[in-house]
């Protein structure tokens, strides 16, 4: 999947938008579902495909894709591919079907911690641009009503595309049933993600747990693994300035009912005082902040002066030719390595994905953590991956919760997304 520079905004969002009465939140559906038409929806996702083709890749009788492929016309998720008609052929003409990436459009949210980013998507899967903007420091219904009329104001610069879907994804603890999120870090409680965005922009919402919309990603949005076996597992390790796990078990992302486990305290070693009020938590010790802060007290980075703050990628630059701001990035990989090893332990999946800019943004770094990782576990070799989303994750986490309704039952999801408003 590929991803445009993401853009930033040049003038401030009008507040005076009439908002429509917000619509019930629809939890995402985090996994490879064996709906009939959303299996043959996924293999048009890829580019043309025949029919024929369709039914071996899915598993399904030619009767049962003809009958979805007929219904996915109809409503314009699918479209036929007549230009590639085979010419001169005897008999009854192959048509190839593929996904209709032309007409419609969802839009997909992640809210960090500092910065917020805003795509739309197609129905591949495919991000056609985005927004980023800094998360608003603000009262939580502020706040959202902040970031949903940016997005709101971004998707009406798509005009030709019809909107289907909102996909909102961030860390804390997401129900996805009611659309509302506890984030300790922004300082909310039961904030009304769904409910907001629902009535800034007239669509249906889903709410995901950030790091579990990463896994899913890996899982619905990029190419199968070959050599995933069926039943496999995976744990998905984020790190940026928050920190979270995932697990994958039978193509489906484990989703608790009470919301995602969190690593942010596991202990590191190290002397940072978190919060909580304790010394070493991981999320405390390796998050951007404070990597930041610790290289402006060491000396590494000046002091911060107004209009410009030092950014992670300062560091990382100057990490090239400065001693002092390379061990400091070596002893967080290190760090992230031995943590990620204590969890492998304690799953023992069949893999593990590493995604976050704290493993892929200073990529000597990525070295430190495989060795650290190597050195810690005690299981044998692991097959250890770095996610295939690179440093676009916390945008194909927006992508999946905008898409994963569409991709577990396409029909329904578009008669939902197409009701009167």
């Amino acid at each position: 999947m590929s991803s445009p520079a993401i853009e930033r905004p040049h003038s401030p969002i009008s507040t005076t938008a009439r908002l429509a009465p917000a619509r019930p939140a629809v939890p995402p559906e985090l996994r490879i579902a064996d709906n009939p038409a959303a299996a043959v929806l996924r293999a048009a996702t890829r580019g043309p495909i025949f029919r024929d083709i369709a039914a071996q890749a899915t598993g399904s009788s030619i009767a049962t894709v003809n009958r979805q492929v007929s219904a996915l016309l109809s409503t314009g998720l699918l479209r036929e591919r007549a230009d590639l008609t085979a010419s001169g052929a005897v008999g009854r003409p192959r048509v190839p079907f593929e996904v209709d990436t032309d007409t419609f459009v969802t839009l997909g949210v992640h809210i960090g911690f500092t910065v917020t980013r805003i795509v739309a998507a197609d129905l591949s899967g495919r991000i056609l641009g985005g927004l980023e903007i800094a998360t608003p420091q603000t009262g939580q219904d502020a706040a959202l009503t902040i970031v949903a009329r940016s997005a709101k104001a971004f998707l009406d610069r798509l005009p030709r595309r019809k909107p289907l879907w909102t996909g909102v994804a961030l860390a804390g603890r997401v129900d996805a049933a009611a659309g509302v999120v506890d984030h300790p870090r922004l300082g909310w409680q039961a904030a009304p993600v769904a409910a907001v965005f629902s009535a800034v922009l007239d669509l249906p919402v889903s709410v995901s747990a950030h790091v579990e919309a990463m896994a899913a990603a890996e899982l619905l949005l990029a190419p199968r693994d070959p050599d995933s076996r069926p039943g496999s597992s995976s744990l998905y390790i984020y790190a940026r300035e928050t920190a979270g796990v995932a697990v994958t078990l039978h193509d489906r992302v484990h989703t608790p009912s009470n919301g995602p486990g969190s690593i942010a305290h596991l202990p590191t070693g190290s002397s940072v005082e978190c919060r909580c009020g304790r010394r070493g938590c991981l999320e405390a010790t390796i998050g951007e902040r404070e990597i930041l802060s610790r290289a402006v007290r060491q000396g590494i980075l000046p002091k911060p002066e107004a209009p410009r703050r030092p950014q992670i990628t300062d560091l990382y630059r100057l990490a090239d030719t400065n001693d002092a701001a390379r061990e400091l990035l070596l002893e967080r990989a290190e760090i992230l390595g031995r943590t990620a090893a204590l969890i492998r332990d304690m799953f023992n999946p069949d893999r593990v994905i590493l995604g976050g800019q704290a493993f892929t943004g200073y990529r000597p770094g990525i070295d430190r953590v495989a060795t650290a990782f190597a050195q810690s576990t005690t299981l044998p070799d692991a097959d250890l991956r770095i996610s295939r989303f690179g440093g676009r994750v916390q945008e194909s986490a927006a992508a999946v919760t905008s898409l994963s309704v569409f991709y577990a039952d396409p029909l329904s999801a578009i008669r939902r997304a197409t009701r009167t408003r």
